[in-house]
């Protein structure tokens, strides 16, 4: 629940759902490294001489400015994606800066900005944007915090004419929003949805926390979404007057990163903002304070829809930034702390009867002024008292002895491995992470070092960090007098939460804890005890698109598709055909739960703990999978640790290891999850949704306590014993930067070691179907709150499953009538937040379709909204799409394709289908992609509705609140 308390508290506009939300995990490094790279030269000049109290660099491949008006401005060359450019406009100013009367203007204005500007009329900004084959969220966005905004674009590179146009967008939202009457009592009425959208069980636990952690600041009175008496009442002046004291040049950045000439970019930037005047006599921009409360303060929040129980202790201080060479050496300090402790609490949530399920230390600055040390645990719904002592006790043990030399050198690798990483794919870093940095580093003065540096200096720092520093750090924290106690619980009859006088007894008794020293364990065995002799390849064939295939003795075909998007990834699918669809129903529930309690039993001599440790300082992953039609393993892992990579691949196949104490954990989390499973309205209404759309069917139940008893560990172990004991007929299917070379001799040991029975087998139907016939109908009643969420579904069979171009005359269908349903339902009837639409296809075990319409709104408003809908699918059936509507589409399908083409997870995921399927199991799909998209056209498209969109063939499920 703690998760869904903060941000940099910010709403994401046009597509986005609200966010409220914090990670409170750190990466700590299952991939870590034990020799140093032979690639990289720990040392940089610059790097090697910088003093600690020496602010860092800026990267040379960085230009900054600042124009006369006081506007920054950021530029970088970034080829990742190819022919994009991200432009940022940033507005150092969100709704902390509201005054009483304007609380949730700040984003009200993000939403103006995409309703008519100086040069672009109404929505003539999408309408470009999407002429351009930009589509709304990855294209065009924006997002609001409670201290920032910013908007957004992404837009091809491939005329210059596309780079003028997006700058002259950004500067209309600077200075040139209409702000027109009638615009914005419709996009007040959108707005309202946005908020009812965000209306639940989160969102009350949340308004009961703030309050307290945040006590005595704006900061908990501002959250952007504002209120709904403010949204309901605001006036134009109120939100024009927000505009002139904020959006000003002195408070705004341009950032532009991507694949273009700097110099060309510059000189637009100028052309575009020069002109704007800067402000006379500007408001003062004052910092909002969190005030020091220097004691411990307890917040119990019980909810009757939240689902799990969970206990978190914040510890605050204020956030004093550092942007020096040793503020950012003791930022590596503290990671390595967090980390640590994270390992810790993995370990503890491992052990017979264990505190928690789930822990987790992080350190965050979740408002400016402001930093909190969170120690954060999911529990039992009659451990919370049992918890919160354990997360005391854990960072009181690290405060009073320390971490150990081994777990130290373990991170400490951990973090040298992941420098390689970012160094090695240094050119793969994307244009939008390069503005994120850009963003806080106007926002903050956070610097921009570059990659190069910064893995220089941590280099550098990280070999001389001491353990007495690392312990020092938990220490201080925890002593901070200042820090809060929460609780959220599920709110029902037969639960007592703890009492604020329980809480404080609890933190007295692990104060007076018998606390021991912890003591490491390390693993010396190898990882295979015994190298497999192999077998050899049979054969070799060259295919469509640079892919090779090759045949084992043993039966295993491997398909390599070798890349050069990222230089240190291969990723990778092996699968054969069978799941659970071979298990008996007597034997279900063990079948569908075996690689769950399996994969965390560990693999061969080592549980899943002493597994982690050893594969320290590789970067190698191995997931087994048992999906209702197929067994498989899935992962990734560097070139340099490939031979790790088959190692776990063959352990994970051959010598599964079940784990009796997981199990009884696991069994104990699974029963806490799911006696509160129905408490949450979404969850009803989807369990309701899937009953109806399977008509029922026993293998598509939801979870349940029942189902307990039916796990076996016995059964579970020997099912994914038996899913896995013949190889013969898998197919892997390897993408990423491959030497196939390097790959041959591995992939002969490891893969050619597997068992091959020569059993011939397949997936077995067993009924399922998602194609119920005729009209359905059903409303489900649960929740509290004033919103309704509706699900519609068309169904049926689909003919042209393995012809490419019907299914991407599928897909643009369903892009269109998502555009059209936007446009009817949120703009011009101003009735939901966003209407999401979903195409599916499949083949097994049947070839059908499944188009899936989602959207929220007032309960009041249902029929009509639903009316509205089923109406512009009418008018796509009989008289088809525009012109216009087809050539956009167009656009969009070629633009995604072009960037998508540059990824190692689409191509695995493309062939994998490919190959599951039996669909020309080549690269010809993936590259034959664009001319299927030239097919496309208003008759082409007009013909799919016609003949999927089947009105007598439909789920229409409907959520409301309780009566």
């Amino acid at each position: 629940m703690f998760r869904f308390l903060f941000t940099r508290i910010a709403f994401k506009s046009r597509i986005g759902i609200p966010v409220l939300a914090v990670c409170l995990s750190l990466f700590i490094g299952s991939c870590t490294h034990t020799r140093p790279s032979t690639r990289i030269n720990p040392f940089t000049p610059a790097a090697s001489k910088i003093r600690p109290d020496q602010p860092l660099p800026l990267d040379p491949a960085v230009t900054v400015g600042k124009l006369e008006n006081g506007i920054r401005y950021y530029i970088r060359k970034n080829a990742d994606p190819a022919n994009r450019a991200d432009l940022r406009l940033v507005i150092n100013a969100g709704s902390v800066l509201e005054d009483k009367n304007q609380r949730g203007l700040a984003h009200f204005i993000e939403h103006m900005a995409f309703q008519g500007t100086e040069h672009f009329k109404k929505q003539a900004i999408i309408d470009y944007m999407e002429s351009i084959g930009m589509e709304i969220g990855s294209g065009i966005n924006a997002s609001t915090g409670i201290d920032e905004t910013v908007y957004m674009l992404q837009l091809p590179t491939d005329e210059d004419s596309h780079m003028v146009t997006a700058l002259r967008i950004l500067r209309d939202w600077a200075t040139g929003i209409t702000f027109d009457p009638e615009e914005i009592e419709s996009e007040r009425k959108v707005v309202i949805e946005e908020w009812r959208r965000g209306q639940g069980a989160q969102s009350r636990i949340r308004d009961k926390v703030l309050p307290v952690i945040l006590k005595d600041s704006l900061y908990a009175r501002r959250l952007p979404i504002g209120t709904l008496e403010s949204l309901q009442n605001f006036s134009r002046d109120d939100l024009l007057r927000f505009y002139r004291d904020w959006y000003r040049p002195d408070l705004m950045a341009v950032i532009a990163v991507g694949d273009f000439d700097t110099k060309l970019i510059e000189k637009l930037i100028h052309e575009q903002f020069d002109s704007v005047p800067p402000t006379e006599n500007p408001r003062k921009r004052e910092q909002a304070d969190v005030p020091e409360q220097n004691e411990t303060r307890f917040v119990i929040a019980t909810d009757p829809e939240v689902q799990t129980t969970e206990v978190a202790v914040y510890h605050k201080f204020p956030n004093r930034y550092d942007w020096t060479a040793g503020g950012h050496r003791q930022k590596i300090v503290e990671l390595l702390y967090n980390a640590m402790l994270n390992v810790r609490f993995n370990e503890t949530a491992r052990k017979p009867d264990p505190p928690f399920m789930g822990a987790s230390s992080a350190e965050a600055a979740y408002v400016r002024p402001l930093r909190t040390h969170v120690l954060q645990a999911s529990v039992r719904d009659t451990g919370i008292g049992q918890g919160l002592k354990a997360l005391l006790v854990e960072s009181d043990r690290v405060a009073r002895f320390g971490f150990t030399k081994t777990e130290l050198d373990r991170l400490k690798t951990s973090l040298m491995r992941s420098l390689d990483l970012m160094y090695t794919n240094r050119d793969s870093r994307t244009s939008a992470s390069h503005a994120a940095e850009m963003i806080r580093s106007f926002l903050t003065g956070e610097p921009i070092p570059g990659i190069e540096f910064e893995v220089a200096l941590n280099k550098r720092f990280i070999p001389g960090i001491t353990l007495e520093e690392v312990n020092r750090v938990g220490k201080n924290w925890i002593e901070d007098p200042d820090r809060v106690v929460v609780i959220a619980a599920p709110q029902k009859s037969d639960l007592t939460v703890p009492s604020v006088s329980d809480l404080k007894a609890v933190m007295a008794s692990a104060a007076r804890a018998d606390i021991k020293p912890y003591e490491d364990t390390s693993v010396k065995d190898p990882l295979l005890a015994r190298i497999p002799a192999g077998s050899g390849v049979t054969g070799t064939r060259e295919m469509e698109g640079g892919l090779t295939e090759w045949k084992l003795a043993n039966g295993i075909t491997v398909i390599l598709k070798p890349t050069d998007f990222k230089k240190d990834e291969i990723l990778f699918y092996g699968f054969s055909k069978g799941g659970a669809s071979l298990a008996e129903d007597a034997d279900y529930i063990p079948a569908k739960t075996a690689t769950t309690i399996i994969a965390n039993g560990g693999a061969g001599n080592f549980n899943l703990i002493d597994l982690q440790k050893k594969l320290a300082g590789k970067v190698a992953s191995v997931t087994p999978l048992i999906t209702e039609y197929e067994e498989a393993v899935t992962g990734n892992g560097s070139p340099e640790d490939l031979e790790t990579l088959f190692q776990l691949i063959y352990l994970r196949m051959t010598a599964p290891r079940a784990d009796e104490t997981f199990y009884r954990i696991l069994k104990t989390q699974l029963k806490q999850m799911l006696e509160n499973r129905d408490a949450n309205p979404a969850t009803v209404l989807g369990d309701a949704f899937n009953r109806v759309l399977y008509s029922g069917h026993f293998r598509t139940r939801p979870p349940s306590v029942e189902m307990l008893d039916k796990m076996d560990l016995a059964k579970s172990l020997a099912f994914y014993r038996d899913r896995f004991a013949d190889a013969g007929d898998f197919v892997f299917i390897f993408v990423g930067s491959i030497d196939p070379g390097v790959m041959k001799p591995l992939v002969e040991t490891y893969l050619g070691a597997l068992p091959d029975t020569g059993r011939k087998e397949t997936w077995k139907d067993r009924g399922i179907r998602a194609t119920p016939r005729g009209i359905i109908k059903e409303t489900v009643r649960k929740g509290q709150d004033p919103k309704s969420t509706t699900r519609i579904a068309l169904t049926g069979d689909f003919s042209g499953i393995y012809n490419i171009n019907e299914r991407t005359q599928y897909s643009a269908a369903a892009k269109i009538l998502q555009n059209r349903l936007r446009d009817k339902m949120r703009e011009l009837l101003g009735g939901t937040y966003d209407v999401g639409v979903v195409d599916n296809l499949t083949w097994c075990p049947v070839d059908s379709y499944l188009l899936l319409v989602n959207f929220t709104s007032d309960p009041a408003r249902v029929d009509e909204l639903t009316g509205a809908l089923f109406s512009e699918i009418k008018s796509l059936k009989e008289t088809g799409p525009t012109e216009k509507e087809v050539a956009d589409i167009k656009q969009a399908l070629v633009r995604s394709h072009e960037t998508e083409l540059e990824q190692n997870a689409y191509w695995l995921k493309r062939l994998r289908i490919s190959f599951e399927a039996g669909v020309h199991p080549d690269a010809s799909q993936v590259l034959l992609y664009p001319d299927s998209v030239k097919t496309v056209n208003v008759e082409s498209v007009h013909d799919i509705y016609k003949k999927y969109y089947d009105l007598e063939n439909y789920i229409k499920m409907t959520l409301l609140p309780e009566k």
